[in-house]
């Protein structure tokens, strides 16, 4: 009976995704990789009115359909998963907004988290990789304790510059926020960031924070010194 409820259930859900298709939403949301087109609010709403529902959760990511895999991030029980299957769904999000959703709302919040962390950082596969340096710079800010914070300057002083795109912005990510946190290696992560110049001329909207590493740090140094602002850009 479960069963059957779930496909219902998933039959319904999927049908009410298809209705808030914009297409013009789609192309914006595709020239970034992300091949859907509902609005986060509307589907923010429908994981609001299905709460957390782990089965249709994982009949949502079978689909393999971008915006039914978002949903499925939003109303999945994370600490119901096992490493392993963390691991392959990473491997499985093709579009970056997925990714960034599972590791943000599901991986962080899971009991695996340090272990895929570990094994990710150091995956040859750089998308693989950038989740386990997305998953450093949370450790960096929240729970240093342990890490070997030159050891994380050091490599990213040596692989920073010529890594791909979305490894570069997660160690640059990582970078920013042992600068932020540690002052005692502020010095450092702003010397890296003036040398290798990532991100230096990344177009940032006005009343943003630039994601260039020294640009960064001292915006939310200065905040913090002045008791307003988060670390993020």
């Amino acid at each position: 009976m479960a069963e059957t409820t779930t496909a219902g259930l998933l039959d319904e859900v999927m049908a009410e995704l298809a209705t808030l298709e914009d297409p013009k939403m789609r192309e914006a949301n595709e020239k970034r990789g992300d091949d859907h087109g509902v609005n986060l609010s509307k589907l923010r709403a429908v994981a609001k009115r299905l709460k957390t529902q782990q089965d249709l959760a994982l009949a949502l990511w079978a689909t393999d359909n971008t915006a039914a895999r978002l949903l499925a991030l939003l109303v999945c029980r994370p600490k119901a998963f096992e490493r392993g299957q963390l691991n392959t769904m990473l491997r499985e999000s093709r579009a970056p907004k997925v990714h960034d959703w599972l590791v943000n709302y599901v991986v962080k919040n899971s009991p695996h988290a340090e272990e895929l962390r570990v094994s990710w950082t150091v995956d040859p596969d750089p998308v693989v990789a950038s989740a386990g340096w997305a998953l450093t710079s949370e450790r960096v800010a929240k729970k240093p304790e342990g890490l070997d914070l030159p050891a994380l300057l050091n490599t990213i002083e040596a692989e920073m510059k010529d890594a791909p795109d979305r490894l570069q912005w997660a160690m640059n990510h990582t970078l920013a926020f042992i600068g932020i946190e540690h002052a005692g290696y502020r010095a450092r992560a702003l010397d890296i960031g003036e040398r290798l110049e990532v991100l230096k001329d990344y177009p940032t909207p006005p009343n943003c924070t630039s994601p260039f590493a020294p640009s960064w740090i001292n915006e939310m140094v200065s905040r913090q010194e002045n008791g307003t602002g988060s670390r993020r850009s």
